[in-house]
C-alpha cells in the first residue's frame, strides 16, 4: 500500500464483543484496542469507517432501527467515525454489497471521498479481506477464537493480532511516522470529508458512481430523518448512515460463528 487514505473496520468481533444480531444497544461493548485503533488512524489524519454486514435485517430478527441505535452506541464508545455502512440483505439475496462482494467497501471509500486503493480494511474472517480485494482496497485479518482455522492459515501473511497493531503496521508501510502516545484529536478537529449528502436536505444523498453499481442504493441520514420508515429494507445497495460531523454499520458469516 503506497498510499494510505482510510481505514475500515468490521465491527462484530473487531471492534465490538460479537453479539449474534443484537439489536440492544445496552449490550454493546468495544473489544480491547478497538477505540485506541480508531483514535491512532484518526490522529494521523486518516478517515475512519465501519463495513458492516446485517443480515439479520433481510431475515426478519432486526429492525433497520435497532442497527442503528446499536451502530450509534457503538459510534460514541469508539469516539465517532466519519461513516457506517451496512448490507441489510439475507445471505441469499444476490446483492453486491453484502461481503465479501465489494459494495460496502466501494459505497464506504465513495463516501468518504477516497480511491479505494487507498483504503485499508480490518476485519475477523475472510470474507472481509476478500471484500477488499475485491474493491482494490487492502485487506488485514484479525483472527478470533470464532474465526475458521482454515481462514487463519489462508491469510497468515494478511493478519494482525488486533486491530491497533494492524492500524500501526499499514501507517508504517505507507510511510507515516506513528506519532507515540497520539489519542486522537478531538471530534471536529482534523478536516473531514464533506459529507455525501450536503445541499440535499429532506431527500436521499445520490450516492458517489463509485460508491455501488447499483442505481438503487440508498443512504440514509441519521440527523435528518430521510428514510421515511425505519424498517425499510433498500434493495439491492447497502445503507448509510452518518452525523452532522461524520457517519456511523458491520459484519460477515463465517465457519465456526454466527452468520451476520
Amino acid at each position: 500500500m503506497s498510499r494510505l487514505s482510510a481505514v475500515l473496520f468490521d465491527r462484530d468481533g473487531t471492534l465490538v464483543v460479537d453479539v449474534p444480531y443484537n439489536g440492544d444497544p445496552g449490550r454493546v461493548r468495544l473489544l480491547p484496542g478497538a477505540a485506541a485503533a480508531v483514535a491512532l488512524a484518526r490522529a494521523h489524519g486518516l478517515a475512519t469507517g465501519v463495513v458492516s454486514n446485517q443480515s439479520g435485517i433481510g431475515r426478519g430478527l432486526l429492525t433497520t432501527e435497532q442497527v442503528l441505535r446499536v451502530n450509534e452506541r457503538a459510534d460514541e464508545l469508539l469516539g465517532g467515525l466519519d461513516t457506517w455502512v451496512f448490507c441489510p440483505h439475507a445471505p441469499d439475496a444476490g446483492c453486491a454489497c453484502r461481503k465479501p462482494r465489494p459494495g460496502l467497501v466501494l459505497a464506504a471509500a465513495g463516501r468518504l471521498g477516497v480511491p479505494p486503493a487507498e483504503c485499508l480494511v480490518i476485519g475477523d474472517i475472510a470474507a472481509d479481506v476478500l471484500a477488499a480485494r475485491a474493491a482494490g482496497a487492502r485487506g488485514v485479518l484479525v483472527p478470533d477464537a470464532a474465526t475458521a482455522p482454515a481462514e487463519v492459515e489462508r491469510f497468515a501473511t494478511e493478519s494482525a493480532p488486533d486491530p491497533l497493531t494492524a492500524v500501526r503496521a499499514a501507517l508504517a508501510e505507507a510511510g507515516i511516522p506513528v506519532r507515540r502516545h497520539a489519542s486522537g484529536p478531538p471530534a471536529d478537529a482534523r478536516p473531514r470529508p464533506a459529507p455525501a449528502d450536503a445541499g440535499t436536505r429532506g431527500r436521499p444523498p445520490a450516492p458517489s458512481p463509485d460508491a455501488v453499481s447499483s442505481p438503487d442504493a440508498v443512504f440514509s441520514s441519521v440527523a435528518l430523518d430521510v428514510v421515511s420508515s425505519p424498517d425499510a429494507v433498500p434493495s439491492p445497495g447497502p445503507v448509510a448512515h452518518e452525523r452532522v460531523r461524520g457517519a456511523v454499520p458491520d459484519a460477515v458469516g463465517s465457519a465456526g460463528r454466527w452468520p451476520a
